[in-house]
């Protein structure tokens, strides 16, 4: 699996990827939100993704391993937030975030100024919670 816990750092990251100041403030606020919500520091996951807290899950099938609990990534043009678990509510909540897309679990905002961020923090809350009572074990 590529996508596991690292030392790298989130700045150094974040100051490669976001170079526009606008994207980079943006960075900022997500990582003030999805911190505030899950109460643990922002840190790198594999290459690409700033995680938030961590979570082990096991399938049916005996595959394993940690994940981060809540995440984004600043990918070209758009914000790539790991924010949506199946939880009650979700589809009334996106219906108020604003303009975004959806593509499994992964929520995709192209600017914060887009979106309602308390929605947003919302969103990230419920999800958080639900795994946490999927994966109640874990060490979250």
């Amino acid at each position: 699996m590529k996508t596991v816990l690292n030392d790298a750092s989130v700045t150094d990251f974040l100051d490669s990827r976001a170079t526009d100041p606008q994207e980079r403030a943006d960075c900022d606020a997500i990582i003030d939100i999805l911190q505030k919500v899950t109460g643990h520091p922002p840190k790198m996951w594999g290459d690409a993704i700033v995680g938030f807290d961590v979570y082990h899950y096991k399938y049916a099938s005996g595959r394993e391993a940690d994940m981060c609990l809540l995440g984004f990534s600043p990918r070209k043009g758009k914000f790539s937030l790991y924010v949506l678990g199946d939880f009650e509510g979700k589809d009334d909540l996106l219906a108020k975030l604003g303009k975004h897309k959806v593509q499994g679990s992964c929520l995709h905002v192209k600017r914060l100024k887009d979106i309602d961020t308390d929605v947003l923090a919302e969103i990230a809350r419920r999800s958080a919670e639900h795994t946490r009572g999927l994966y109640p074990n874990s060490g979250c």
